[in-house]
């Protein structure tokens, strides 16, 4: 299925791996402004290092990346994020030794204006009320829920065109895992690109507009998120029941 607009994010051929072994191999994809689009797979299938391939964290690796119509395949993980490229990995990635307020003043690291950096803070905090209320705590006395709120929060710091999740909904109860992709829902309606490895498949294809399938490395299909819901071999491999 052809993305919904012009591709924010390109990936031709994209090749990455570990000790000279090629877990990706040659990826194509494409993510446009707006679009929430999943990749599923089977563990090993090379999802999660596809993401970090394209955040330029794996030291094997080869292929074509372009963000917003430029090369960025050379650049570090550092000037993609200046770029426009941000990455949460799996698990929890606040510093727990810090409050909520200060992680977010983490996340604009790389702003060099106070004052900037300060309105982006308070429209984060406006962003995400619940955070607001609990500016004081520290990272480490917050429920995963609120972990992961404030990873995101922490992240649209900076602004980002195009937003990695690696496995958002891990070790969350449901009600959270649906607060969760409603809010990359209402990044996306903001017009940001959310590509995200998700293995709670069902869940995140229906907050998805496309899916991309990950077998041994290669894509093997992509197409709408509710052509995938609905295909029989989705259905049995990765949801774990037949329609």
């Amino acid at each position: 299925m052809p993305i919904s607009g012009d591709p924010i994010l390109s990936v031709r051929g994209l090749r990455a791996g570990y000790a000279g072994r090629m877990i990706v191999d040659g990826v194509d994809l494409d993510v446009a402004a707006g679009e929430v689009v999943t990749i599923i797979g089977q563990n090993g299938a090379g999802k999660s290092t596809l993401l970090k391939g394209i955040a330029n964290l794996v030291r094997l690796r080869s292929g074509e990346i372009s963000l917003a119509g430029d090369s960025v395949f050379a650049l570090s993980a550092q000037d993609l994020l200046r770029r426009g490229l941000a990455f949460i990995p799996q698990g929890r990635s606040v510093f727990p030794g810090l409050t909520v307020a200060e992680n977010l003043r983490m996340g604009g690291f790389l702003l060099r204006d106070p004052a900037l950096l300060q309105r982006r803070i308070d429209e984060q905090m406006e962003e995400f009320p619940a955070l607001a209320a609990i500016g004081g705590q520290f990272a480490a006395n917050l429920s995963g829920g609120q972990q992961r709120q404030l990873e995101l929060a922490r992240t649209m710091v900076m602004q980002p065109k195009v937003i990695m999740l690696d496995e958002p909904s891990i070790g969350l109860a449901p009600r959270i895992v649906d607060q969760v992709f409603a809010t990359l829902r209402r990044l996306a309606a903001k017009g940001h690109a959310v590509l995200m490895v998700e293995q709670n498949v069902r869940r995140a294809l229906q907050a998805s507009d496309r899916g991309i399938v990950l077998e041994l490395g290669s894509t093997r299909l992509q197409d709408s998120a509710a052509a995938l819901l609905a295909d029989e071999r989705v259905a049995r491999l990765y949801m774990g029941h037949r329609l």
